[in-house]
């Protein structure tokens, strides 16, 4: 199976552990977008990565969001929404979805929330995709 998994650019660290874990037990990553993030960014590189994050969730079988996401993630997740995949958002904490944190579409019966560590959450989105 096929994965993307959008957030924030302050949890490439963490985006880049899920993606290790994810890959060691055979699944693919279909867009790395983290190996695209520096300070020395245009306006044509930043289409040509949003196309390239756009055919990564257009290829993914399901799509991660870490929280807290930015802006990028949360249009990475309507896209996902768009096209009916599988979703998990994925929080350390259960603020993340208070009601000042939380965005209505987290709410939708195809996203699948999820609030613990990394590898619990892994261990979670693993089991449930292998089903």
């Amino acid at each position: 199976m096929k994965f993307y998994i959008g957030s924030g650019m302050k949890n490439c660290e963490l985006v880049n552990y899920y993606a290790k874990v994810l890959k060691e037990k055979g699944f693919i990553q279909t867009y790395d977008w983290v190996k695209n993030v520096n300070n020395d960014v245009d306006i044509n590189d930043m289409t040509s990565y949003a196309t390239l994050e756009k055919k990564g969730i257009i290829d993914a079988d399901f799509v991660i969001i870490l929280l807290p996401a930015g802006r990028g993630a949360h249009i990475e997740l309507g896209i996902a929404l768009g096209l009916n995949k599988k979703i998990f958002l994925c929080a350390s904490s259960s603020l993340e979805f208070s009601l000042e944190n939380t965005v209505a579409f987290y709410e939708l019966p195809e996203v699948t929330k999820l609030i613990g560590t990394a590898d619990e959450n892994l261990a979670e989105i693993i089991k449930k995709v292998n089903k």
